[in-house]
């Protein structure tokens, strides 16, 4: 099948989250004969399957049949979709391509990439990416897991625009010709083990990000992660780093307490840290990846410290909620392994209330002991993790478990005194109890403000 040649072609899409239901949408718009098939009943879809029903998409829901499925010239799965699923083991020994949405839209589009990827970071890295490079006067496009899917966004571009796309593991399993001319791998760490049989399985998806890169392309690797430097050996793209710690070539680094980005043998600064308006070590790595991968396509360092000047950060990313009677309550719905609540811990020097728990994936909370033994006044334990939680760290410091957001939003106010942080930074997926990550965090937003207009209303009836 010609990679741009769709008219007539039939393509089963699995999955009809927002990349299943871009693909579709997208497939279709290029006269393919679309079929769209979910293992989940119609009425559990949070889509409009009336529209892609008008646009000529056949529709699958409630499971799938094998010989529909397997009569396709192409599958493009979703990143939901486990590459275990046993017809896709058939359709691959049947020839079938079997591709990811990322791999679609990259056909799809003569537009350039930078992809960006890493456990933790890979939004707000996405996010500056796309700021600074707007800022230096270039077309450029956030997108990927950030939430607006690839399809959605790619057919509109021009050869000059640029992509910055937020890729996950599950997204990389199944491109087979993606190319980003820049890779960013921000770190590595333990996470989807509910998906991966080991870590070196969750690592090597990761790595694919570099997998079709050539020597005219570049890939952006943290000089300060063991990990990310043993897994990225062997690429065969060009190497920019960026650390924290210590003096790289070509990418960016800190010099006492200023950035500095270097590009072809030049050094330049880019601005001091206390210019930086997103604080903790995590945003600091981010902020050098974001300028390391914007200078390796042109980018100069003006637009980079207006960018890290203006950015306040990322809805359920460290997001101040409020404060009442001095106590800081901070939405980090977004972290969702147990890497991430380390950084969101190691960000504060505030006493924490920590607000953990959800769907587990298989990780171990037990090296959070340390940190919790040194900044958590209490952890409060939610959905089906909870007890889990509390045997592998309950001893560090006083915890317990309660029922639901709410419960749990209340409870950390009663133990929080002026000057105490209350952190929601859940190390596991949200899907126990709410549809995604981010309604996770507007549910929390939402009992705070309940919180904070009973105190408002305490306050005015003395």
């Amino acid at each position: 099948m010609s990679e741009l040649d769709l008219q007539g072609k039939r393509v089963t899409v699995v999955g009809l989250a927002r990349s299943g239901v871009a693909a579709c949408k997208v497939l279709a718009e290029r006269g393919a004969k679309v079929l769209a098939t979910d293992q989940n009943p119609a009425e559990k879809l949070r889509v409009d399957l009336a529209e892609l029903s008008r646009q000529g998409v056949r529709l699958e829901t409630g499971g799938h049949t094998a010989e529909s499925f397997l009569e396709a010239d192409l599958i493009v799965i979703s990143p939901g979709v486990d590459i275990r699923f046993p017809l896709l083991a058939r359709a691959i020994a049947l020839g079938i391509p079997v591709w990811s949405e990322v791999e679609l839209a990259y056909r799809l589009t003569t537009a350039r990439f930078i992809g960006i990827t890493g456990t933790k970071g890979k939004g707000t890295t996405a996010t500056l990416t796309g700021d600074i490079l707007r800022r230096a006067g270039k077309d450029a496009v956030v997108a990927g897991n950030i939430g607006r899917p690839l399809c959605d966004v790619v057919p509109t571009l021009s050869h000059d625009a640029w992509v910055v796309a937020e890729l996950s593991s599950f997204q990389l399993e199944m491109i087979v010709s993606f190319r980003p001319q820049v890779a960013v791998l921000l770190n590595l760490a333990p996470d989807h083990l509910d998906r991966y049989a080991s870590l070196v399985d969750y690592y090597a998806a990761k790595v694919r990000i570099f997998a079709y890169q050539t020597p005219d392309d570049v890939a952006v690797l943290n000089a300060d992660d063991p990990l990310v430097l043993e897994y990225a050996q062997g690429i065969r793209s060009r190497v920019h780093l960026f650390s924290r710690t210590r003096t790289v070539g070509d990418g960016a680094f800190l010099r006492g307490d200023r950035l500095m980005v270097r590009r072809g043998g030049r050094t330049e600064p880019i601005c001091g840290m206390s210019a930086i308006r997103i604080q903790g070590v995590h945003n600091l790595e981010d902020a050098l990846a974001a300028c390391a991968a914007a200078s390796a396509v042109g980018a100069t360092p003006e637009p980079m410290a207006e960018t890290l000047r203006a950015f306040g950060g990322r809805p359920h990313c460290m997001e101040i909620v409020a404060q009442i009677d001095g106590v800081r309550y901070v939405n980090d719905s977004k972290a969702t392994n147990v890497f991430a609540v380390r950084r969101a811990l190691e960000a504060s020097d505030d006493p924490v209330i920590l607000i953990i728990g959800g769907r587990d994936k298989r990780e171990d909370f037990r090296p959070l002991a340390p940190l919790l033994e040194r900044h958590a006044k209490a952890v409060i334990a939610i959905g089906e993790a909870r007890v889990k939680i509390l045997e592998q760290i309950g001893g560090c410091c006083p915890a317990e478990k309660v029922e639901g957001m709410a419960d749990a939003v209340a409870r950390a106010a009663r133990l929080a005194a002026a000057g105490d942080m209350v952190l929601l930074s859940p190390g596991c997926t949200s899907f126990d109890m709410f549809r995604d990550a981010e309604e996770r965090g507007e549910i929390f937003r939402r009992a705070v403000r309940t919180l904070q207009s009973g105190r408002e209303g305490i306050g005015r009836s003395r």
